[in-house]
């Protein structure tokens, strides 16, 4: 006896889409005014370091745009192409922000390492002004700000690709953290210290190099179909053994697309059972599943015939 629970294609809540159209085009109207004014305190200022800072912001502005661009296809219903909805697009998104953020810490990293080289050769290096050091104070305040209130949507709307924004703003406000560092001390030190703004922006280009790396990490994870995370796998096996006729669960698979999951599990009942009570219950263990993880998750129950003598030989 075999039957299987519907799958929820219900589509992501227009308001979803809007808080997270909202919070970014904050993100992209800051990162836009740091933009320019990194550049022109980074050029003006003398700083590589505000140099690399500037290219970091360019970098979020343009994933910014990645998101907006991928969201809006990613709320698209399931249709009879794509019958589990386009959730990946978030996770294409997310991708695409990772490896925008190594190339750029790629870039950063040789044109400071060229800089350091020179000055190791006796080539003088011009210190840089308080102007520089005054933006990447700024720099460091509007982007935790930045992080903090993203990350929040992006936590609240269940969306990877806000939160890998949501850490993009983060690592920028570390990368600043090194940028006052070493403009700070190239000013304050003086002659022959004016090397520390080039090792300032190397720092920017490690801190980037790691968050591009956590990224493609978790939407590799999703593009090759891994599996939830432990914990989250035993408390849905846990909700669907609060059935006391579930003797067993096997062939038990999950995955994540975009921000939904889905869930496929055989269920042994009691062979005895009308197929009628055995499709109820496991819609009232769907239902339950749903309850702890949206009506976004995606569950197929089949269900297995078992007798309890059997089991007691």
């Amino acid at each position: 006896m075999e039957t299987t629970t519907a799958v929820n294609t219900a589509p992501p809540s227009s308001e979803r889409a809007k808080r997270i159209y909202k919070v970014t085009l904050l993100g992209s109207i800051v990162n836009v005014m740091l933009l320019i004014v990194k550049f022109t305190a980074g050029i003006t200022g003398n700083s590589a370091a505000m140099m690399a800072d500037a290219i970091h912001s360019f970098s979020d502005f343009a994933t910014d745009l990645v998101v907006i661009a991928f969201v809006r296809l990613s709320s698209r219903p399931a249709d009879t192409d794509h019958n589990y909805g386009h959730g990946k697009y978030e996770t294409i998104a997310s991708s695409i922000i990772g490896m925008g953020l190594l190339f750029v810490a790629f870039g950063i990293a040789y044109d400071g390492v060229e800089k350091i080289v020179a000055w190791y050769h006796g080539e003088k290096q011009a210190a840089p002004h308080i102007i520089a050091l005054v933006v990447a104070v700024v720099s460091v305040v509007s982007k935790e700000w930045l992080f903090r209130i993203t990350k929040n949507v992006a936590k609240a709307v269940d969306s990877p690709a806000l939160e890998s924004n949501a850490w993009h703003h983060r690592s920028d406000a570390f990368s600043s953290v090194g940028t006052t560092l070493g403009i700070g001390g190239a000013i304050l030190l003086g002659n022959g210290w004016e090397v520390l703004d080039a090792i300032a922006a190397i720092v920017v280009s490690v801190l980037l190099f790691l968050s591009a790396l956590r990224l493609l990490r978790h939407a590799s994870g999703e593009l090759l179909e891994e599996s939830l995370p432990k914990e989250i796998i035993e408390r849905i096996k846990s909700i669907a053994y609060e059935d006391p006729m579930v003797k067993e669960i096997h062939n038990f698979k999950t995955r994540r697309i975009g921000r939904a999951s889905a869930i496929e599990m055989h269920l042994c009942l009691p062979g005895t059972l009308t197929l009628e009570e055995a499709y109820r219950r496991a819609h009232t263990i769907k239902h339950a599943i749903w309850k702890e993880f949206g009506r976004e998750t995606y569950i197929i129950i089949q269900v297995e015939p078992y007798r309890f003598e059997d089991n007691a030989l």
